[in-house]
């Protein structure tokens, strides 16, 4: 059975990757160049390369939606979230976002409220309103894991794919991939980039130890679970001699979410178990070797802060974070040199990957009238000539001063995937992954909980 002290570590965590791109959206906007972009030493290949980029920007902008004229009659438009999400004029892009939206309150006569509401009863306040009929706001802000299907098979949201066309504005990956139920999608965001994350590392300590520097595993496309596991076991050691471990490489043994992630798995496939899709079970085994090859340091306490307090004491090598543990981490260790990795490719991957069980998206109530205006409006206000590079510079550039992070951040962003298992309430995460933590083989765990699964996921689609 599995241990209470890992009952609080799991949950912990999961709350880390539940709440990993909530509240994600930067209100940032602009393209997806990489940072210091080398330019071609070849005039021709520069000038194909300008003309290139010049037409899929008259492609992109060829999809904004023609300018509308109409009256709102002094309504109030709710937006509605878990946070504040009004424009703050703290940057030059969102002193151009306010500035359209003014504009737009005085051409079409309405005026822009955003409501806050706790997220500890976020989701069941709006889902009741929703149920209702009586939305609590014009524009919400959905958790996609509790909305599709659950909340789109119920026809209560306007599908909003006709209306989010324009990829200089809208995420074409939530238009396309995220929000989609059954051939249409259901949620849009404003932001062109998606959540970073993936391991980092004290490069003071691996000097310290004396290892090679990690970054050229990425550089040589070699940075995989072998050489993961390889780098994690040479930083474990008794660096005193005093017959006891000092330092670690990793942070904790719960690697399975990041070991799916990386691998391009997961407990589901549309309505399908995948428990026991060798994908799957490659990460299992990957959690399994973490463990019996004693390469993270013990927990102490089993809080769910813990692998983020033992990497800021400096004593241990990788740490498996979320974007927003960036601040503490600096705060922390302004004496130590800190990195940043994408998680290790796993062997059936073909790139590297970030990713978490929920995403915020936006969504019209079914109840609500003219969603095509409310996107209109949504869409002109963030339709902006962006100052910046690239989606996040800002914000990466503030918290890197290396390129190579940067670019490693920007690489995890790009391979963004949602795992869908965080959808089906009754899965059975927490008892495989305990289970594997106390020892069982992978094989037992995949045969004990495949049909848990299932029944977990048809409760979802009431089959």
């Amino acid at each position: 059975m599995i241990s209470k002290k890992w009952v609080v570590l799991l949950v912990g965590l999961m709350l880390i990757f539940s709440l990993a791109a909530c509240g994600s959206g930067s209100n940032s906007a602009g393209s997806t160049n990489t940072p210091s972009q080398a330019a071609s030493s070849d005039p021709a290949a520069t000038n194909a390369s300008e003309e290139t980029n010049v037409a899929e920007e008259d492609a992109v902008d060829s999809n904004g939606t023609p300018e509308m004229d109409f009256d709102m009659g002094g309504k109030t438009i709710k937006v509605v979230a878990w946070y504040d999400k009004s424009i703050k004029e703290d940057n030059p892009d969102n002193i151009q976002r306010k500035k359209n939206l003014e504009a737009l309150e005085k051409k079409h006569n309405f005026k822009m409220e955003y409501v806050s509401v706790d997220w500890g009863e976020y989701q069941s306040k709006v889902t009741a309103s929703l149920l209702s009929g009586e939305p609590i706001g014009d524009i919400v802000a959905l958790g996609i894991s509790y909305t599709i299907p659950t909340l789109t098979k119920q026809g209560l949201l306007w599908p909003v794919d006709e209306y989010t066309t324009n990829g200089k504005v809208f995420n074409q990956k939530i238009r396309n991939e995220m929000s989609q139920y059954n051939g249409k999608s259901y949620g849009f965001q404003a932001d062109l980039s998606n959540p970073w994350g993936g391991i980092y590392y004290n490069r003071t300590l691996m000097d310290k130890l004396g290892m090679k520097p990690l970054q050229e595993y990425v550089d040589n496309d070699q940075w995989n679970w072998d050489t993961f596991m390889q780098v994690a076991k040479e930083a474990t050691r008794d660096t005193n001699n005093d017959g006891k471990l000092d330092t670690w490489g990793l942070t904790n043994f719960n690697f399975f979410t990041e070991a799916l992630i990386s691998n391009e798995a997961d407990l589901v496939n549309g309505d399908k178990q995948s428990l026991d899709d060798p994908k799957t079970v490659e990460a299992l085994n990957l959690v399994s070797r973490i463990l019996t090859e004693k390469v993270a340091r013990p927990q102490e306490t089993g809080a769910w802060d813990e692998p983020g307090r033992f990497f800021r004491q400096g004593n241990v090598l990788l740490y498996p974070g979320p974007n927003w543990d960036i601040g503490n981490i600096k705060k922390d260790m302004e004496n130590s040199d800190i990195g940043f990795l994408p998680y290790p490719k796993g062997p059936s991957a073909s790139e590297y990957h970030y990713g978490t069980t929920e995403y915020e998206m936006l969504t019209i109530p079914k109840a609500v009238e003219h969603p095509e205006r409310l996107i209109y409006i949504w869409e002109k206000i963030h339709d902006i000539d962006s100052v910046y590079d690239y989606p996040e510079q800002a914000g990466l550039e503030q918290n890197f001063t290396n390129e190579a992070d940067i670019n490693n951040a920007l690489l995890t962003s790009k391979g963004y995937v949602l795992l869908k298992y965080g959808t089906f309430p009754k899965n059975p995460y927490f008892q495989i992954l305990g289970d594997i933590l106390n020892g069982e083989s992978v094989s037992t765990v995949v045969e004990k909980y495949k049909a848990v699964t299932q029944s977990a996921i048809d409760e979802v689609y009431k089959k």
